[in-house]
């Protein structure tokens, strides 16, 4: 299950480098270029999911990968609600969705939520055997 949940977290980390919103003038953006602190938030959360991965401890790594996938969440409505807010100029609400929805969401997410949710699922609790019990 180690192995799983590594995979999982480097899933996590690398997916915070892909893109994960598409800006039209601008391009795309990864978590560090959406928000400093939420980027920053996502590693720390990371490096301690990497403390209950070496000392397996499987309770650490599901609270942080539940953080994490808390985190992602909180960052796709604040990227949605910021879309709407950026284009608060228009006049007409229509209009202001229609633009707000030229904001795409990228594939980045698919990596942070499936290393989140293998993070969170590979930690089994270990079965004695009861052979080995005696």
């Amino acid at each position: 299950m180690k192995n799983i949940q590594l995979l999982g977290l480097i899933l996590v980390v690398i997916g915070s480098f892909l893109p994960l919103v598409h800006v039209p003038v601008i391009g795309n953006w990864n978590y560090w270029k959406l928000d400093h602190y939420l980027a920053i938030a996502c590693w720390i959360f990371a490096a301690c999911a990497v403390f209950g991965i070496v000392n397996y401890n499987g309770k650490v790594v599901r609270f942080f990968g539940i953080l994490m996938i808390l985190l992602f969440t909180f960052t796709l409505v604040a990227v949605k609600m910021q879309s709407l807010e950026y284009f608060s100029f228009v006049p007409f609400k229509s209009w202001r969705e229609a633009f707000a929805g030229t904001v795409k969401l990228k594939w980045g997410w698919i990596a942070e939520f499936l290393g989140a949710f293998l993070m969170i699922f590979a930690t089994g609790n270990k079965k004695v055997n009861k052979r080995t019990q005696i």
